[in-house]
């Protein structure tokens, strides 16, 4: 996805420099569109992550807040 947010970056610079102002924020709403979608689904893996690394340590007894 971070190729597409490039190429729509790109693509919008284009537009805009050829004053075809429509087309350049018709691409740059896609383009921040792929970039959220991205975000999200790294925001998404990373508490997934974090969920299944805490359920293994509640598993095996392990509580890091005892001393």
């Amino acid at each position: 996805m971070m190729i597409v947010t490039i190429i729509c970056l790109v693509t919008g610079a284009v537009f805009l420099w050829r004053g075809d102002f429509n087309a350049a924020f018709v691409v740059a709403v896609v383009g921040l569109v792929t970039w959220f979608l991205r975000y999200r689904s790294q925001a998404r893996e990373s508490l997934a992550a974090q969920d299944n690394g805490q359920g293994n340590d509640q598993e095996s007894g392990y509580n890091s807040d005892q001393d």
